[in-house]
């Protein structure tokens, strides 16, 4: 089960804050613990307007933000707090430590291993922070095989689909090749059987001659044997 650790900062003011700021941060932890995050921050925001340096203001605002899940502001405000001028070891490992939860919850698990590495670096002895790390190092694993095990995928259903598409295109020629030669099987077996209506063998050829060349003789035979007639005139005499 998932193990993360908000830490919010419930601190009564100091003496180097007014007394309006100290109102507005105790109204906002009152808000806070009533689950009522948004007018925790509106009153963790005006304070950090009056006292822009203010650790316990910044620091809520923080936590505010991370329970309302607006968790890339929430880490604005945690690594602002880590960083700045007022920080120190014991505030850096609660800042890194709580900016590791928004990475985390925000699905950057590179980052959140790197806050985390940082607040242990601030407190080694936070073993929340060692568990939330080991955690976070176990997503980071997992999701690197998913992402191979994705990869192997893909490329396993181009490979499929490029063996499709080569068998496709064999079958393809397969069947070009079987209609071709059914076709040159069909073409010989008509010559075979005369099928040719287009063509004359040869011996068609020469006995059409020769039938031509006998009806030929046989008209001028029957011409050569015929008397030509000339023609009846009936001459009158003119006298």
């Amino acid at each position: 089960m998932k193990y993360l650790v908000v830490i919010i900062l419930f601190l009564l003011s100091g003496p180097q804050l007014f007394a309006q700021d100290r109102r507005l941060i105790h109204k906002g932890n009152e808000l806070y613990k009533q689950h009522n995050y948004k007018e925790a921050e509106d009153n963790y925001r005006k304070s950090v307007e009056k006292k822009n340096q203010d650790v316990t203001s910044n620091f809520n605002l923080g936590d505010a933000l991370y329970k309302q899940k607006k968790f890339a502001e929430a880490g604005e405000q945690f690594n602002k707090l880590a960083s700045g001028p007022n920080s120190n070891k014991a505030l850096a490992a609660l800042a890194y430590h709580n900016l590791g939860n928004s990475y985390l919850e925000n699905k950057k698990l590179e980052e959140s291993i790197d806050a985390y590495k940082k607040a242990l670096l601030n407190n080694p002895k936070d073993d929340e922070t060692r568990y939330n790390l080991a955690y976070a190092q176990e997503k980071l694993k997992q999701q690197q095989q998913q992402n191979k095990q994705n990869q192997n995928n893909k490329n396993q259903q181009n490979k499929d689909n490029k063996n499709q598409d080569d068998k496709n295109k064999d079958n393809k020629d397969q069947n070009k090749q079987n209609q071709d030669k059914q076709n040159q099987n069909q073409d010989k077996k008509d010559q075979q059987n005369g099928q040719q209506p287009d063509k004359v063998s040869k011996e068609d050829a020469e006995r059409m001659l020769e039938a031509l060349n006998n009806n030929e003789k046989q008209t001028q035979d029957k011409l050569k044997n015929k008397k030509l007639k000339g023609s009846k005139l009936n001459i009158t005499k003119d006298w």
